[in-house]
């Protein structure tokens, strides 16, 4: 069988980790079928380095997801292919692409969040392209053999919010690296920054930060920083210019040795998001032994199982409270860091790609 997976979003961050993931464990795990991978031009040379498999073959389609020339050129390069069934792990679909295919949806939150007043867009191009995500979305969902999910929240949002039949919907865990070697970065860390709080993630609205430096504001303990870490674009930067306070450190992006020594080192992760899809930070904070404090979620909830400590998102007294019920206790939370600890076995992206091939042999 010859499947062909999307890789344009490769070098990205969340779809590209998921993406990245599960091409190297397919070479691993798959002796049967053969692959073809459609990449952007700017990744085909670390593709060219890290696939060496003879049946994987790498095909350029320099073509940027949620354009017209997606549902144009790109839906020309794939139909020249002689494809037995294909792979969007993003929703990022060909709405005339009518060969077997599966789609992987992470999260419905465009779907559930207008983000138009933060937008860089100018607000009717925004409303445009909300409108086209939705149809393809749907129309993706209704064309798709099988729908790839990575949680069960997000299965239940998909099917009601989309009218798909469960029984098309599988869900498959994601996972999360082990804990990197910590090479002296949590001591440097200590030295420089003290006692943190960490965020890690994006800082589109959805992920509520305003929120959580309001609640971080009112701590009592005043010698407490804030660390939010993520890439520097135009959400993050508005958000350093709104913000006043010199203990919000504005981390930018690291690297994964990086970041599990911000993880060793930290009083807790903090995830105050009003929607999730899979929460591939918390999964890494308990891979790395790091307490969690979470908004009461479906998707977190779901995600560590009990072994957190929950807060009202739409609550900045609740968050402030549940934030310094964590602060300088975390041996009093031992028994629950060890439980999330164990919990986090629970996720790898071998068994998510084990579980990915039975789809794709079931799929067609």
């Amino acid at each position: 069988m010859t499947i062909g997976i999307d890789a344009r979003l490769w070098s990205k961050t969340g779809v590209g980790r998921y993406i990245r993931n599960l091409v190297l464990n397919l070479q691993e795990l798959d002796k049967n079928n053969r692959y073809i991978l459609f990449a952007l031009k700017e990744d085909l040379p670390d593709l060219k380095a890290k696939i060496k498999n003879p049946a994987y073959k790498i095909v350029e389609s320099d073509i940027r997801w949620h354009t017209f020339f997606e549902q144009t050129r790109f839906l020309k390069v794939l139909e020249s292919e002689r494809l037995d069934l294909m792979h969007f792990p993003y929703i990022s679909v060909p709405i005339f692409y009518r060969k077997p295919f599966l789609v992987t949806v992470h999260d419905l939150i465009p779907y559930h969040f207008s983000t138009g007043q933060a937008s860089t867009l100018p607000y009717p191009l925004y409303l445009f392209k909300r409108t086209a995500y939705k149809l393809v979305l749907k129309t993706a969902a209704r064309n798709a053999k099988k729908i790839i999910v990575p949680l069960n929240a997000v299965k239940s949002d998909v099917s009601k919010t989309l009218k798909v039949d469960p029984a098309k919907i599988i869900v498959t865990y994601e996972g999360a690296k082990d804990g990197q070697p910590d090479k002296g970065g949590a001591k440097t860390l200590r030295d420089k920054y003290g006692r943190y709080l960490l965020y890690v993630g994006n800082a589109y609205p959805h992920k509520n930060l305003k929120r959580l430096i309001e609640a971080f504001s009112e701590l009592e303990e005043k010698d407490i920083k804030l660390m939010l870490v993520g890439r520097k674009d135009y959400f993050y930067q508005r958000l350093e210019q709104q913000t006043s306070s010199k203990n919000v450190i504005f981390f930018g992006f690291v690297n994964d040795e990086e970041l599990s020594a911000l993880y060793r080192r930290a009083l807790a992760l903090v995830q105050p998001s009003m929607m999730e899809g899979f929460g591939l930070p918390v999964l890494e904070a308990m891979a790395n032994r790091c307490p969690v404090v979470c908004s009461d979620i479906p998707s977190l909830t779901e995600l560590t199982k009990g072994n957190a400590v929950y807060f009202n998102p739409e609550d900045t007294k609740d968050m402030k409270l549940k934030l310094e019920s964590v602060i300088g206790k975390k041996e009093e939370y031992r028994e629950l860091i060890e439980k999330a600890f164990e919990r986090s076995k629970e996720f790898s992206w071998e068994k998510m790609t084990k579980e990915t091939i039975k789809i794709y042999e079931s799929a067609v």
